[in-house]
Parts: structure tokens; C-alpha cells; sequence
């Protein structure tokens, strides 16, 4: 089902937390970092210690948007408690694209509620909100509640640029999640920019310039 084969992750960070006396253990994931508009959306996903891991669950990086939907399904059947969280273009604007996907991850932990430790995808950082927690790089791939915290991040996020979409279809959202593909380029050549691009963001800073090129 995936698009290309890749282990499965597992509950072994899980596990060992379970075993040390933690109850609720969240895995953590944010999506949106790359593209040139949109929010960035980060998920927090509880599983109980009594799951069964699904087995199609990958790095939502992975799947296809027709099995990333259907996984969403089962993910959110399955899981104790779901937290999601975004920051806006303005907020990415403001504090950059890094900070503003920790504000994201902050917002969905407090959504979430109560929980143990927490599961981070990618390297560490300090904050004074985020408590217990464990950093796993490349966690998406590995760990399987930070996956299933992928998987939700990232349909919410598409659903949401699909949404955007219908305001402004002359770019391609509901297609391209507000990444930069060749055929996004044009469009911001052709039509300009909203406001929902990221003005930070270099292809949209040389747009508003009108210096941005031809796509190749």
C-alpha cells in the first residue's frame, strides 16, 4: 500500500516508556514546513499500550493521499486522544517557519490534554510548555505513534489548502499542498501572490519583486 517499501515503525519508545510507569505517551508530528503557503499543522496522537499497530502505518511521507486518507480513519478509531494544532502565515512570518511549527506542536498538546511524555519527531529543543519528552530523529519513520500523529497531520493539512483552493484555484492547492512544483511556480508568476503565501519565503519574495523566473 505504501508507495515504496520501507519498514514499519514500531512501539518500542512506547514501550519502554510504558514500562517505566507512563500511561499516556503522545507522539508528536507537524507537516508544512517546505511549502509556499498555507499553515503549518502539527498533531499529537495517544495510543493505548493494549494497541495493535496498523500495519499499512508509515512516515505519511510514504503514502499516497488515497491510503493516507483511509490510514486517518483507522488511525483516529484507534487512538486514545488526538490533538491538532496550527500557526498561520503570519505567525510563520513573524517568528519563522521553526518557531512558528513548535507554536503548532504547543497547540496540539494542549488540544490533546493530559499526557505523560511526549514523543517529538525530529531533534530536540527546550521549551518551558513541552514537559517530559523524547526527540526521536527521523521518528516518523520509526516510532509508531509519531507516524500516526503524521498521517493526521498531514490530511488535515490537505484538506485544509483543499479548502483554500476553492478560493483561489488558479494555483493548484488542492493538488500541490501549496509546495513549490514547477506548475505553482507559474501560477504565482501569472497571477501573483495571496495572502496566504509565505512572504518569507524566497520564490514568493522575488514574485512580490518581479523578479521571480520562468519556471524550469
Amino acid at each position: 500500500m505504501t508507495q515504496r517499501a520501507s519498514p514499519a515503525p514500531t512501539l518500542a519508545f512506547e514501550l519502554a516508556l510504558w514500562a517505566a510507569g507512563a500511561t499516556r505517551v503522545a507522539g508528536v508530528d507537524e507537516v508544512g514546513i517546505g511549502p509556499l503557503a498555507g499553515p503549518v499543522v502539527a498533531a499529537a496522537c495517544v495510543v493505548s499500550p493494549r494497541c495493535t499497530p496498523i500495519p499499512e502505518v508509515r512516515d505519511s511521507k510514504l503514502l499516497s493521499p488515497s491510503v493516507r486518507a483511509s490510514l486517518a480513519l483507522e488511525v483516529a478509531a484507534q487512538a486514545t486522544a488526538i490533538g491538532i494544532g496550527a500557526a498561520s502565515v503570519s505567525e510563520i512570518e513573524q517568528l519563522n517557519v521553526l518557531r512558528a511549527s513548535r507554536v503548532a506542536m504547543r497547540r496540539a498538546l494542549a488540544r490533546l490534554g493530559e499526557h505523560d511524555h511526549a514523543l517529538i519527531d525530529g531533534r530536540d529543543f527546550r521549551a518551558p510548555w513541552l514537559g517530559a519528552h523524547t526527540a526521536v530523529v527521523r521518528g516518523d519513520g520509526s516510532c509508531y505513534s509519531i507516524a500516526c500523529a503524521s498521517i493526521i497531520a498531514k490530511v488535515t493539512r490537505d484538506r485544509l489548502m483543499a479548502k483554500l483552493a476553492a478560493r483561489h484555484p488558479e494555483y493548484g492547492w488542492e493538488r500541490n499542498a501549496g509546495y513549490p512544483t514547477r506548475a505553482h511556480l507559474a501560477a504565482i508568476r501569472e497571477h501573483g501572490v495571496t495572502p496566504y503565501h509565505r512572504r518569507t519565503y524566497r520564490p514568493v519574495m522575488l514574485a512580490l519583486a518581479g523578479l521571480l523566473p520562468e519556471p524550469r
